[in-house]
């Protein structure tokens, strides 16, 4: 969606770097972030990208549903590499998406628009590697992982063949995360947007058709959800591929000299906000591993309650991403004032929607639980952890927006630090409280609410000091 600017365009932006703004529509959306009114601006950023990633988060909700109807085996296999696809999500589009992301938008705040362009094929580069990488540890290191986590028998030979279909598409996948992080970097959020949803519907349709069979088609079981989301990364990424390599967007893509400073641009948050984008998961990961400890039916109740946590990752992703680039662009252009603003302003947002959503699923459970299962041995685990964590999850939503924004002013230390407290309360004290002191699943899901309260706590306590949106050396 391409902003229009609420203001004439000023003198002031117009000499902020002393130079002339971009021409054509990237000079509208840069006139927008820097001084059209904050919240609704917020939103016309946020609100394409959420809907669509909230779509695609019922996908993953659907797919779900479609697996439950192979029997519990598949449902435990798919909760086990659940939280691994997650940490690729969250390491590709809020770990280096994110550095890539601040980059740009910091090159457009300062109008730097050859730097804006080389970065895309910088990232580019980046996701060959990284989507390579990923996919040989998960093959080779995917029935270890899984089988330390629990999984046993059926589960175990499910999550294995689930995860070598699914991550076997990391390349496109990374390359998809990188290009869409750019573009909402630079205000384009229409583009990634519109692909996603695309994406949705698609895989909507092929994965029953994948996994159950269909006329001349085989049902290939729990191999078909993996390949359809296989298929749906390719297609993306060519398309976005070619559609960037056109120059009909706010970004250009095309080969360059690769240059370190530009590297370092992506990696000095890149870098960072992925080992925060790795804690949330690897938390998620020994938690897991601790509720495996009391059995299938506590594993299969735990994933289907904690896949509303995930389903606030989209919600709360939109709102960061939106967050990132307003003040990214801002401190770009030495905006500090309306950085701080920006950031608050997006923050209790976060709380506000997230808090709701944690609100409504501590009344009524089994709302939610229901859509995957009756059995009351499934279910009760899942109505405990809704009960016990799911009134917290306000926190996550402030402390997760105000981590974007501190991305966006590429000073990420004090997020790292939060998510590093979180994992230490949830997953370090919860893991000893289960496995040495035998303590039950009401006292390991209290501690992940604990983890919350210190995740928020450690990143509006900086923020409150001024740790982070202060202008200065970054």
């Amino acid at each position: 969606m391409q902003l229009k600017s609420a203001v004439p365009l000023s003198t002031e932006a117009s000499s902020e770097r002393g130079t002339p703004p971009a021409p054509g529509g990237a000079s509208g959306i840069r006139e927008a972030l820097l001084h059209a009114p904050i919240l609704p601006t917020l939103l016309k950023l946020a609100v394409p990208t959420t809907v669509v990633l909230v779509a695609q988060a019922f996908v993953g909700v659907a797919e779900t549903w479609y697996v439950s109807f192979l029997g519990t085996d598949a449902l435990a296999g798919v909760s086990l590499v659940f939280p691994i696809f997650m940490l690729m999500t969250m390491m590709s589009n809020g770990g280096i998406g994110s550095g890539v992301a601040s980059a740009i938008a910091r090159a457009v705040g300062a109008n730097r628009r050859e730097d804006a362009d080389a970065l895309v094929w910088h990232a580019v580069v980046m996701a060959l590697g990284l989507g390579l990488a990923s996919t040989l540890l998960a093959w080779l290191f995917g029935p270890l992982l899984y089988r330390t986590l629990g999984g046993a028998g059926g589960a175990l030979d499910a999550a294995v063949r689930y995860s070598n279909y699914l991550f076997a598409g990391a390349i496109p996948f990374w390359v998809v995360n990188l290009l869409a992080a750019g573009l909402r970097g630079a205000g384009n959020v229409k583009l990634p947007a519109t692909v996603t949803l695309a994406g949705a519907g698609i895989l909507v349709v092929i994965s029953p058709v994948l996994i159950f069979g269909a006329g001349p088609l085989p049902a290939l079981g729990i191999a078909g959800a993996g390949l359809a989301m296989v298929l749906f990364y390719v297609g993306a990424a060519l398309f976005l591929l070619r559609h960037l390599a056109s120059g009909r967007t706010t970004l250009r893509l095309a080969p360059v000299r690769l240059e370190a400073r530009l590297i370092r641009d992506i990696l000095r948050v890149g870098l960072p906000t992925a080992l925060s984008a790795v804690q949330p998961n690897l938390t998620v990961i020994i938690v897991t591993g601790a509720v495996g400890l009391f059995g299938v039916e506590a594993l299969a109740g735990y994933g289907m309650a904690s896949r509303l946590d995930y389903l606030l990752v989209p919600l709360l992703f939109g709102l960061g991403t939106a967050v990132l680039t307003m003040v990214g662009t801002n401190a770009g252009a030495g905006n500090f004032e309306r950085v701080r603003r920006t950031a608050w302003v997006g923050g209790w947002l976060g709380f506000a929607v997230a808090g709701s959503i944690g609100l409504l699923a501590a009344v009524a459970p089994n709302v939610w639980l229901h859509l995957f299962s009756k059995d009351e041995a499934v279910l009760a685990p899942g109505l405990l952890y809704l009960r016990i964590v799911a009134p917290f999850y306000g926190l996550l939503g402030l402390g997760f927006v105000l981590g974007f924004a501190a991305q966006g002013v590429a000073r990420v230390f004090w997020p790292v630090l939060a998510g590093t407290a979180r994992m230490v309360v949830a997953a370090g004290v919860g893991w000893v409280a289960v496995v040495y002191f035998g303590a039950g699943l009401p006292m390991l899901f209290a501690l992940v609410s604990a983890a919350l309260v210190a995740f928020a706590g450690v990143t509006v306590a900086a923020t409150l000091a001024g740790a982070i949106f202060r202008e200065g050396p970054k």
